[in-house]
């Protein structure tokens, strides 16, 4: 279960495991949006370009970021909004990269409802050879308390589900 909004602290770091960036990506990427553009789907073409060959799409990382926030734990079933994404691309993420994410906590404030609150994050994905490929920020609406119907994660010694 995702942590709940006083579980975060501003400056906390954390650092996902990594994960590859994979031809079957960028394939399910194209058809998953329609965006078949010949940089990330024609090798040939894309060698001849000022890339040099294939890159993956650049809003697939900001996709793969929130996963990888995912396998860490940190918001499942307590994030209640996704409120707002900045995001740059500074370099290209290609076939073959392991890529992580460098989240830190970067904003905390209460909002109007009681039971809820907003975190900022500030998001980098990184290679192998910890080049920032992209970074980015994002805000979004957290519970203060775990729904009843999340059944999954740590439980209390003594309950039962």
């Amino acid at each position: 279960m995702g942590r709940v909004f006083d579980k975060f602290e501003l400056g906390q770091r954390f650092v996902t495991p990594g994960r590859t960036i994979t031809e079957a990506d960028i394939g399910a990427f194209a058809g998953l949006t329609g965006d078949y553009n010949p940089v990330h789907t024609d090798e040939v073409f894309a060698a001849a370009s000022d890339f040099g060959g294939r890159i993956a799409h650049g809003p697939m990382g900001i996709g793969i970021a929130f996963g990888l926030a995912s396998r860490l734990d940190l918001i499942d079933g307590t994030v209640v909004a996704l409120l707002g994404v900045t995001w740059d691309f500074k370099a290209p993420m290609r076939p073959g990269d392991t890529i992580r994410a460098l989240i830190t906590v970067t904003g905390k404030r209460p909002v109007t409802n009681p039971s809820l609150g907003l975190i900022e994050l500030a998001i980098e994905l990184a290679s192998q050879t910890d080049e920032i490929l992209q970074s980015g920020s994002a805000r979004l609406l957290l519970r203060k308390e775990r729904p009843p119907s999340a059944k999954w994660g740590q439980v209390d010694p003594g309950k039962t589900v």
